[in-house]
């Protein structure tokens, strides 16, 4: 008996069963946070994480004095998640080609999350309590002058980490900041920071025994040119992972436009998930700039 309608199940016209999935482990990918963050198990209540700032202290003792007493300090971070969500409409004439609508809707929506992710982590503001951000991490300047060169600020951006009793694990660059490493020479005019150029030329590669990423969601302004820090300090979580509903009946509110899918003969996917990310010191990272002092 044939069905009395078409619906998601309907040969040709539903999406594949691992779309949600599909778009989570690209969301992870593209998402230079998720990267390089630990990946906590986080429920939707949030979660309190407790902290460990201070250890005891011991001392030297003659062979029969009292032993000194010390303590340990303790603190705690609270990691609440919050919603990101995102719809994107399309005509049905689209759904026509299969492929390619799956390939699209996986690619905008993976992306349009983990970008939105990523600036408020690195950027802020933060969508509410409980979800840190590095906004307020310091700023180290790379320069190319006879003054100073990108290798002094990438020096320098090590000791500010590590005077934050940090260890700064990675670097994350973006297009510019890519440029002016590639553009880095010795004294003797040779590249700085890539061995061979045959083999090097289209990765950063290494900067002083640190691994170095680039990512175009480090960018909000013309003088950030990318991040560095001590990642093991920092964590996301996210509750249930990433949901993906489709809907041929709904009515949009886009500004001051609304859209009647059903009479436009149109559809939508809405994609949503809870995410929230903590951070143990913010001063364990630094914002790289371009030298222009902001």
């Amino acid at each position: 008996m044939a069905g009395i309608d078409i619906n998601r199940t309907t040969d040709g016209v539903y999406l594949p069963p691992a779309v949600s999935s599909e778009i989570w482990a690209d969301a992870q990918e593209q998402s230079i946070v998720m990267q390089l963050a630990r990946q906590i198990n986080l429920p939707a209540s949030g979660m309190t994480i407790p902290m460990i700032t201070g250890d005891p202290e011991a001392e030297w003792v003659a062979e029969t004095d009292e032993k000194p007493i010390s303590r340990g300090t303790f603190d705690h971070r609270t990691l609440t998640p919050y919603k990101l969500a995102v719809i994107e409409p399309f005509s049905m004439e689209f759904r026509r080609d299969i492929p390619a609508l799956y390939s699209a809707v996986r690619s905008r929506l993976a992306n349009a999350i983990a970008r939105k992710f990523d600036e408020a982590v690195l950027f802020g503001p933060s969508p509410g309590t409980g979800f840190d951000n590095l906004s307020d991490a310091p700023t180290v300047d790379i320069v190319n002058t006879d003054d100073a060169t990108m290798y002094d600020g990438l020096v320098e951006a090590i000791s500010v980490v590590s005077d934050a009793d940090g260890e700064l694990s990675s670097w994350v660059f973006n297009g510019s900041g890519e440029a002016l490493a590639l553009q880095a020479k010795d004294g003797m005019g040779r590249p700085l920071f890539i061995n061979n150029l045959q083999t090097e030329g289209r990765s950063i590669g290494t900067f002083l025994g640190r691994p170095a990423y680039k990512s175009k969601h480090v960018r909000r302004d013309d003088d950030t040119i990318g991040f560095a820090g001590d990642w093991s300090t920092a964590m996301y979580g996210v509750v249930a992972g990433i949901s993906v509903t489709e809907s041929d009946q709904a009515t949009l509110t886009d500004g001051d436009t609304t859209l009647n899918l059903w009479q436009r003969n149109m559809f939508a996917l809405r994609c949503e998930a809870e995410i929230g990310f903590a951070v143990r010191h913010s001063d364990r990272f630094v914002r790289l700039t371009n030298g222009s002092g902001s």
